[in-house]
Parts: C-alpha cells; structure tokens; sequence
C-alpha cells in the first residue's frame, strides 16, 4: 500500500516534490505566513499542486478543529515539515490538566500535538544544523526536548546532518533531518543513501522523560553540546557519534546558470558598485558603538568574489534578493561582467524545477525579490527524495515480511 503523508510548513512544497518522486502520497498540507497579508508561498504550492488537501490557515487554529472533527485531516503514515528553530523551553502549566506547555517555541508544539493526536509510523523534519546546540546558554536544551517528548509518545530517533553537496546536490546546505518511528517498525533512512565512514567520538548517555527537568537542568553550564552530528535515542537511552560522509562529486554552480543572454539587465551589477560589493565580501576589523554607549572592535573574515563556479553554491539565506550589495548574496563571474544569481538559478540550486516559483495560477508573475525570499526558506529536493525512497523501501521491505 502506497505510504500517505501530510506536510507541515510546506513552503513552496520542496518536501512533497522529493516525496512524490519517491512514490509517496501527500494527502494535506499546511502552510501559513504569520503576519503576511499576500500568502506567496501557500499560492505557489495551490498553483503547483492543486487546493485539494492543502489548508492555509495557522496551524493552532487547524488543529483546535481537528480535535472537534477529526476528518478535518486525512489519515496518513507519515508526518513531515521542515520548521522554523525556536527555543522550545517548557514550563509547567497553570492547570494541572494542561501538562506541559512551550514558552515559545510555538510550532514545534504544534508538530507534538499533531503527533499526538494522530501517531503517524514515521515522522521526518528538517532544521537547521544549530539546533543541536541551541540554545547558547544551555547546549543542546531545544533537541533533547524535542527526542524526550518524542520517546516519550513512542518512538525511536535517528538524525543526521547533512550538506547536500556532500552527496552530489549542488548547494552547501547543511540541514538536520530528524527521523522518528514507531517503535514496532524498524526502517533505516540514512544509510544506503547516504554513505559514511566508521562512526568517531561515539557517546551515550540517559535523557529524562520529565520535559521540566529537560528544560531546566539538562546540559547546564555545558559549553558544548552533548548532541553529534549523527545520533540515535530509544526510550531514555541516547547514543550519539561524529557522523563523516562518504562525498560524492560535487555538482558546481557552472551546472546551474542561465546563459548570459538570457539573464535581465537588472541581475548584472553596474561597474559604479564593484567596489562596494568587494569591500562587503572582504575580511575586516571595525570599531563600533554599542547601544550602552561603550566601543568595541568587529571583525568578519574573508569571502570568496566573485563565488566559485567550480563549487556548488553557498547556502542560500532568505536576503539573497534584491540588487543592494550585501556581503551573503551570490556573485558570479560570467562573460567577464558581475551579476547576481537569478531565481530561476536559485531554484535550480534547491533542484525545482525551472520557474517553479514564477507565476501564480499561470498568469500573476511573483516579484524576484519574494522568489529568492522563497528559495531561501525552502530545501534541496533530492536529499528528500533520497531520505523518501530509503522510507518507501524500508516500509515495503518491512510490510512484506
């Protein structure tokens, strides 16, 4: 039986993509922009994939009505999202009944109470690589939280962090992807796709299942996280390594790019800014005015310009549109002038297909500026494609036992 999935914070729909690819069926979606009164990212997915299933509406509210009609969700197997890193900090709440309540890491809250509610087999997230050491004043905090309260529901974790150009994708993004599992299944989604070496620094130690205790005491003091790169927890027990990637060839970002005939007059850079751009992207060491009134040196190191073609792109941050200078936007070399990379080449570094993002039911054009905003919140495709095709075979594999 083909596996159902619903998606959380779909953005633009980069999970459902490698999911689909990989047979598996996304059934709902979600997604939301707080504060944001024209909802890009939720009309792009509507126009790729259809309003069947999809709900733009704050995950709180949707899941108050589901608890009073539970159709208001498909059923499905497996439960993704890539979601925003918060402090997921926990306290006891007011009234007894309530349990536990987060102080602000809001959405992952809400991922808990649909896992809750539902008990999907498999659960898959991405995050940013730091959530294993977040916060800064108590290492670590935010993702034992995250593997007590999921241990806690039932079952096993594995995560691993990955940069796509590691395995052949071509962009440096390193995320943390998340897997969890019912304890009565047992699919391993990293390996085979993604090779490594022999585990390094291996470590273990016991997590409690008391989110208080989690979120007051664990690590405290520490300066270092006791999370690793690659790690596994079942129940209390964690273990933990060093996680070294087989790599692959990389892909570089010659591969990507637009031929210099097709890219607009407002993507290459005016010979009057050069200096301005070289000066953002150079290494340097300034004296500042603090707020309190007292001075103090910063300093950055240096940035390659224009980027490399022969390396896959850096990570590409929401502020990677616009033609101001900046010192995180990518800048390229071609036909001997200066530009910045165009969506079209963004998506193409997060493997979307050509002008995913361009038009909203094939006739409203989205400005460039939100495209790359869009990019820049979005993930690689094919390392979820990867991940996906690991869980299809897995659960087959397991089903036919």
């Amino acid at each position: 039986m083909t596996l159902r999935a619903a998606e959380l914070f779909a953005g633009v729909g980069g999970f459902r993509l490698g999911l689909e690819r990989s047979g598996i069926d996304v059934v709902w979606s979600n997604q939301w922009e707080p504060g944001q009164s024209k909802q890009w990212a939720s009309k792009i997915y509507e126009s790729q994939f259809g309003k069947s299933g999809h709900v733009n509406r704050d995950i709180e509210t949707v899941l108050d009505g589901l608890e009073i009609d539970p159709k208001l969700i498909a059923q499905f197997d497996v439960l993704v999202g890539g979601f925003p890193c918060q402090d997921y900090s926990v306290a006891k709440s007011r009234s007894a009944s309530l349990g536990l309540e987060g102080k602000k890491g809001v959405l992952w809250w809400q991922i808990h109470r649909l896992i809750s509610i539902r008990k999907p087999k498999y659960v898959l997230l991405e995050n940013v690589d730091r959530l294993l050491s977040s916060p800064s004043v108590q290492r670590g905090r935010d993702f034992a939280i995250m593997v007590s309260s999921l241990t806690t529901l039932g079952y096993n974790i594995s995560w691993r962090v990955i940069n796509a150009a590691d395995f052949g994708h071509p962009q440096r993004r390193k995320r943390a992807f998340i897997f969890a599992q019912l304890t009565s299944t047992d699919v391993n989604i990293f390996d085979n796709e993604f090779p490594s070496k022999a585990p390094e620094k291996v470590r273990t130690f016991s997590l409690s299942s008391d989110l208080v205790a989690v979120s007051e005491s664990f690590n405290f003091g520490g300066k270092m996280s006791p999370f690793l790169t690659a790690g596994s927890a079942t129940s209390s027990e964690v273990t933990t390594w060093k996680w070294q990637p087989l790599i692959t060839e990389a892909t570089p970002l010659s591969r990507i790019l637009e031929m210099p005939e097709t890219v607009p007059s407002e993507f290459w850079i005016p010979t009057g800014q050069e200096e301005k751009w070289e000066f953002l992207k150079g290494g340097k060491k300034l004296s500042r005015l603090a707020k309190e009134g007292f001075a103090y040196s910063y300093s950055e190191g240096k940035m390659a310009f224009p980027d490399s073609l022969g390396k896959p792109a850096r990570t590409i941050v929401t502020g990677e549109g616009g033609s101001t200078p900046s010192r995180f936007k990518h800048v390229i070399r071609q036909d001997g002038r200066l530009r910045r990379l165009t969506p079209l080449e963004l998506e193409r570094a997060n493997e979307f297909p050509d002008n995913w993002t361009r038009l909203i039911d094939g006739e409203t054009e989205v400005p460039a500026g939100r495209r790359a905003f869009l990019m820049g919140n979005a993930l690689v495709v094919g390392v979820i494609e990867k991940l996906a095709r690991q869980l299809r075979n897995g659960h087959e594999a397991q089903s036919n036992r």
